[in-house]
């Protein structure tokens, strides 16, 4: 019972951060769940000291409102300093990580938090924070509800918003053009980014919440030129992943998350090399004169 509450957890992050991951690496932002996972360090700490509690509701409000900010300064850095949008990501997630840091060390006393245990937890570890009853009565673990709420939400989003984000990530001046807020819609893709980083990485690890962001979906990139089949296809591959990598991680004895990763790698390897449209041994065979 316990690897099917893992498997489900990472294919829950996988179906949420894969979806997400299309736009972002279409808009040439892949890199952005990471600024966002270090980021929001500093949310959680200041969470801590003014409720003083470890609970995860505490911890995600302060963690999603400093993954808004962080969006708002990459963005703002981008637009206004005119930064390199890459530039913008490095200098919001390091100053706002060091802050992080700065504020465990400085509280250290009162704090008891370390960066590895906020930023980097542990799959294996899902199955014993279970909803219970006052009666005992047990509904599985916390984190199956928290990221089955997030992943509707996320779906939902992707559904009802799919012109616009379509449009703004294919051809924003179009979208303006035709009256589609292409902010409006860059703050609301980064809002769900964040939600779903913060949700995620706190059960799973900030690795594997990046690994899902960026794998997948650059594998679907390889596999087909249909952005409807490319979501379709990144949501299959993380949760492939999710299922080879645990069964990999329990052969080797090993990180459970490191396999995951893992997996996502090889599965972009193997679309690099064989993938029908932009495989790279397809493109040479099609150089070879006949």
């Amino acid at each position: 019972m316990n690897a099917l509450w893992i498997i489900l957890t990472g294919s829950l992050v996988a179906t949420c951060c894969s979806l997400l991951g299309c736009y972002l690496i279409l808009r040439r932002m892949a890199m952005v769940g990471d600024a966002i996972s270090h980021a929001v360090l500093p949310g959680i700490v200041i969470a801590f000291l003014f409720t003083g509690s470890r609970d995860s509701i505490p911890m995600i409000i302060g963690a999603g409102l400093l993954g808004v900010i962080t969006t708002f300064l990459i963005e703002f850095f981008h637009r206004y300093a005119r930064v390199q949008a890459d530039a913008s990501i490095g200098i919001t997630f390091t100053w706002l990580f060091a802050i992080g840091i700065i504020l465990i060390s400085v509280f250290a006393g009162q704090v008891d938090l370390d960066q590895d245990c906020v930023l980097y937890g542990e799959i294996a570890y899902v199955p014993l924070d279970l909803w219970l009853t006052e009666s005992g009565l047990s509904f599985g673990p916390n984190t199956i509800w928290t990221l089955g709420f997030v992943t509707i939400l996320i779906i939902a989003f992707i559904i009802l918003g799919y012109k616009e984000l379509f449009l703004t990530a294919f051809d924003p001046a179009y979208a303006a053009a035709i009256g589609i807020s292409t902010t409006l819609w860059y703050y609301l893709l980064m809002t769900a980014v964040s939600l779903t980083t913060v949700a995620s990485f706190e059960s799973v690890g900030a690795i594997l919440v990046v690994a899902f962001l960026v794998g997948p979906p650059a594998t679907a990139y390889l596999l087909t030129d249909n952005f409807e089949q490319m979501l379709l296809l990144s949501v299959a591959c993380g949760i492939l992943a999710s299922i080879v990598g645990y069964y990999l991680a329990f052969w080797l004895d090993g990180s459970i998350a490191g396999a995951i990763a893992t997996v996502t790698g090889i599965e972009f390897a193997l679309a690099f090399l064989f993938s029908p449209t932009h495989g790279l041994l397809f493109k040479n065979r099609k150089t070879i004169p006949v």
